[in-house]
């Protein structure tokens, strides 16, 4: 394995962790032990996803410091969560092609990887429109009369 790609959980597990890896999860628990671990692992080893992870929190808590409406509150909840999900799957999808290739170039291996950073991209644009307009009258609203003192 590169030194530059992180260990996975896998790897430090014990072989009947491995073989019972591939079936499926005996109870509701161990599934949402198996998502939670996915999100652990996109956390602690993706930058983008940690970046992705504040600038969400940093937007539900200006949901809530400019008291906009449940509605737009619920807009914004579910835009973060899209980047977050597509920075997941992005995740998914660029490992699987590393596990594909391995560390051989391939065109269409490229082709995978580029289009699921475009969706990520696509997404995080979208954030920022909406993000734009439903915090942009709120604060326009609070700036006005510092900007209004300066003229």
């Amino acid at each position: 394995m590169s030194p530059n790609v992180p260990k996975l959980p896998s790897e430090a597990e014990s072989p009947s962790q491995e073989r019972d890896s591939w079936q499926v999860a005996p109870n509701l628990f161990s599934s949402f032990k198996y998502a939670w671990s996915g999100i652990t692992y996109a956390f602690q080893t993706q930058r983008n996803f940690r970046i992705h992870s504040g600038i969400g929190l940093i937007a539900l808590t200006l949901s809530i410091l400019l008291r906009v409406s449940p509605v737009e509150a619920a807009i914004v909840a579910l835009t973060v969560a899209a980047v977050m999900v597509m920075e997941i799957l992005n995740t998914a999808l660029e490992s699987l092609v590393d596990l594909t290739v391995g560390q051989t170039y391939h065109q269409l291996a490229k082709v995978v990887k580029d289009c699921a950073a475009g969706a990520v991209l696509l997404a995080a644009v979208a954030a920022i429109l909406v993000a734009a307009l439903i915090f942009g009258p709120p604060l326009w609203g609070l700036l006005r009369p510092y900007l209004a003192s300066l003229v």
